[in-house]
């Protein structure tokens, strides 16, 4: 007896333990019984009747992502590779539609995707589909999510990661984008010569104009030194035109002295002749002699005019 015992006893342990199962965390377990839906099983330890129930598939709760390519023409037909990333997950409340109502779910996601996408970017010129692909991802979302939620699953991002143009295309975008930075490139160095122009230019007239202040100044300061050179000689008794004559012949002497100092000079000063000072003078003299014995007959006749014509004068 006891021998038919033993192997009941482990036929019974097998079935017992064979009822026994768990469920991992973010799954779903489906419990048939002969064949009929009986129950979903979250994470955690659960109990089956043996032979009659079976667990039919477990369900993925967790956020996945599935990455479709699709490739269309934009609306200056030119052709252009989209890789669009859904991210989905089952909604928890409804694991029997997913599991029951979509056979494949990432097949379905797919031709939705390619339906919305070769739906909305040949609407657009290929700079467009790069400046809005935002918005093709919203009409891709928007699109899933009104189908996706019948099946029990919810669509939770939609990104457009990448945009690959023809080769010959993108090439030529590459000549248009360095022609452009080029051309802002010219802009900049013309702007940046200009400025260096008109600073050069207020620095010339800056210059020039302290230069000339410089030389009114100097000029100042000759006429104030012959002021009072010439104050000076009239002290010792030399009348203004001798001293005039005087500082002239000292200031050219000075300049020949000056001349002389520089080596390499090519200025040749006229007249030049050892003479040349003293005629100077003497004619400077005899000009200064002229011009007194003029003006003081001038004086002489507007006394005697002055007299014919007053009256008490003759009295």
């Amino acid at each position: 007896m006891s021998f038919y015992l033993i192997p009941i006893l482990i036929f019974g342990f097998i079935i017992l333990f064979s009822g026994i199962f768990t469920v991992k965390q973010q799954t779903s377990a489906i419990v048939e019984r002969f064949g009929k839906f009986l129950s979903i099983r979250n994470s955690g330890l659960h109990f089956k009747i043996p032979v009659f129930d079976r667990i039919s598939g477990r369900i993925n709760l967790k956020i996945q992502q599935l990455d479709v390519l699709v490739e269309t023409k934009t609306k200056d037909d030119v052709f252009v590779r989209l890789k669009i990333s859904v991210q989905f997950q089952v909604i928890k409340e409804k694991v029997y539609d997913a599991f029951y109502k979509l056979e494949n779910p990432h097949d379905q996601i797919t031709s939705y995707v390619f339906d919305v996408v070769r739906a909305e970017v040949p609407k657009m010129k290929l700079d467009d589909v790069f400046e809005r692909k935002d918005d093709i991802a919203i009409a891709v979302k928007q699109e899933l999510n009104e189908a996706m939620v019948n099946y029990g699953y919810d669509i939770i991002k939609t990104l457009v990661t990448d945009i690959d143009p023809d080769m010959q295309v993108k090439e030529a975008m590459n000549r248009i984008n360095a022609a452009e930075r080029e051309k802002v490139a010219a802009e900049y160095e013309a702007e940046a010569e200009r400025i260096k122009i008109v600073a050069k230019a207020r620095a010339e007239a800056e210059s020039k104009r302290l230069q000339g202040q410089g030389i009114a100044d100097q000029r100042r300061e000759i006429a104030r030194g012959l002021e009072e050179s010439v104050d000076v000689l009239n002290n010792v008794g030399i009348n203004s035109q001798e001293a005039s004559a005087l500082i002239v012949v000292t200031q050219h002497y000075d300049t020949l002295q000056s001349i002389g100092e520089h080596v390499n000079s090519n200025l040749i000063l006229l007249p030049n002749s050892p003479q040349a000072g003293s005629d100077m003078l003497n004619n400077m003299i005899a000009s200064f002699t002229a011009s007194n014995q003029i003006g003081e007959q001038m004086k002489m006749q507007n006394a005697k005019k002055g007299i014919g014509k007053n009256p008490e004068s003759k009295k």
